[in-house]
């Protein structure tokens, strides 16, 4: 019986990405897609005119599925080609047909063309879970939109703002990443099969010189795999240049998440906000008190590689000589599939985060009542004025008790005192109690609630409404 645990194990597959995710990169849906284009390109040849005939192609259609797995190892140890050993293999299974497959094709035409395939199915997973998560983000901030929460630059006290417009922040940075997975997917076109330098001259030779029967080859097949067209030109390869597009929208993907997932662990470390906690979780080994954001701890660290993983394409694409090297292969076996399961794993773990977030309201508010007297003093001010003071006198003053009432707090350990220092001066002119009227949070956090309205109404609304049939996922992570 064969165990793993003798052997490295990705922790992508084991600990972090879907299996849904996992079967897109596996090798059934790698070799199951190199059947159907084999019989795509078959049939293609068959109505240009090419001698193939109907059985030979449902013998192939009869063993798209049933991959003979070790024909192809035992083959491929002997010729050390992955595609000769595949076409030989399904030859084994179809031997009317093993004459006709791969007919007048290279070894990319499966490859690039599966790569491509592969790579949009995986985009669509990532966008189905990036539509929940604001979809997950827009109940959230509905919710708390109009809950006051002290606002933070540098993260040092500014203006009040509302938890709920918080959170559109976050999702506005989604929404971005969701416009470039969008422009990327419409975009994605398959290599076609353009033989060993891109000049489809096998094809030619084939179809007897017939220009119009070889243009015809690249648009037939690409209808056939669910495809608009094939890019135009290329050498052997698609330009590698697709590949960097793609991982870059994972690491704009990575990089939102990394920034909602660090507000998260911010708020988690003011208790005013707290990722969930399962009844049985243990927080630290040795601290039984502890409650770690370890969920956007994750997410931050599995974002961090696949921000680095995007370098991978990029320097391979700049790297291509001619029409075709064979140094981008390696490395797109690892950076393609793992950058999506990285990915993967991170929008599961921000659903998960962000359809248990526990909001503590009383934590909130004491925090901004404890700053608000700072954030108040221009409506106090501006009261005085109104009463006869001078502006530039008041704000000389107010400056001086600001210092003196922030000394007290930063020095003594004390509570903020600046109402009472403004009502126990004249120059005021107004009382303690009229001072804490005036002290409602919800009166500073300007228009926060109606943005927040705005947006989830005008914004997000339009994306889930177009996107209604994705909505409805649950996360499941394993740690």
């Amino acid at each position: 019986m064969s165990s793993n645990t003798d052997r490295y194990v990705s922790p992508l597959s084991e600990r972090y990405a879907s299996r849904e995710m996992q079967y897109i990169f596996s090798p059934d849906m790698k070799f199951r897609t190199w059947r159907k284009l084999w019989i795509a390109l078959a049939q293609t040849e068959q109505e240009l005119g090419l001698p193939i005939t109907d059985e030979q192609i449902e013998e192939l259609k009869a063993h798209a599925e049933d991959i003979n797995y070790e024909v192809a190892r035992e083959r491929e140890r002997e010729v050390r080609h992955d595609v000769m050993s595949h076409v030989y293999a399904y030859g084994v299974q179809c031997p009317k047909a093993k004459g006709i497959i791969h007919l007048g094709a290279t070894s990319c035409y499966v490859g690039d063309n599966t790569d491509i395939i592969v790579m949009r199915e995986a985009l669509l997973l990532v966008k189905k879970k990036l539509v929940n998560v604001l979809s997950e983000l827009a109940s959230f901030a509905e919710e708390y939109k109009d809950l006051p929460t002290l606002a933070f630059t540098h993260f040092q006290p500014a203006q009040p703002t509302t938890v709920g417009k918080r959170a559109t922040l976050w999702m506005q940075e989604f929404c971005l990443d969701l416009e470039d997975l969008n422009y990327v997917l419409s975009t994605l076109k398959l290599l076609g099969s353009k033989g060993t330098t891109g000049t489809q001259a096998s094809f030619l030779e084939l179809f007897d010189g017939d220009m119009e029967k070889v243009n015809a080859v690249d648009p037939m097949i690409a209808a056939k795999m669910g495809f608009d067209a094939c890019y135009p030109v290329s050498g052997q390869t698609y330009s590698r240049k697709v590949d960097t597009r793609v991982l870059n929208v994972l690491a704009g993907i990575a990089a939102s998440a990394t920034k909602m997932a660090g507000d998260i662990r911010l708020l988690q470390h003011l208790k005013e906000v707290e990722e969930p906690f399962e009844k049985g979780q243990i927080g630290s080994s040795a601290m039984a008190y502890k409650r770690n954001p370890m969920r956007s701890e994750r997410i931050t660290s599995l974002a961090r590689y696949v921000i680095v993983d995007a370098l991978n394409p990029a320097v391979t694409s700049a790297t291509q000589w001619f029409e075709r090297t064979l140094d981008d292969s390696a490395n797109k076996r690892l950076s393609v599939p793992e950058g999506f399961l990285a990915v993967d794993g991170i929008l599961d773990l921000c659903l998960n985060v962000v359809d248990g977030l526990v909001v503590y309201p009383k934590v909130i508010e004491k925090r901004l009542r404890s700053e608000l007297p700072f954030m108040a003093t221009e409506n106090i001010m501006m009261d005085a004025v109104k009463k006869g003071g001078d502006r530039q006198v008041l704000h000389e003053r107010i400056r001086e008790l600001s210092m003196e009432a922030g000394k007290r707090v930063k020095e003594e350990g004390g509570d903020n005192n600046l109402l009472e220092l403004i009502a126990g001066d004249p120059m005021f002119m107004t009382t303690a109690e009229e001072l804490a009227r005036s002290m409602d949070p919800a009166c500073y956090v300007g228009c926060a609630p109606a943005q927040t309205e705005v947006f989830l109404k005008d914004v997000i609304a339009p994306i889930l409404e177009e996107n209604k049939d994705l909505i409805g996922v649950k996360a499941q992570i394993n740690v």
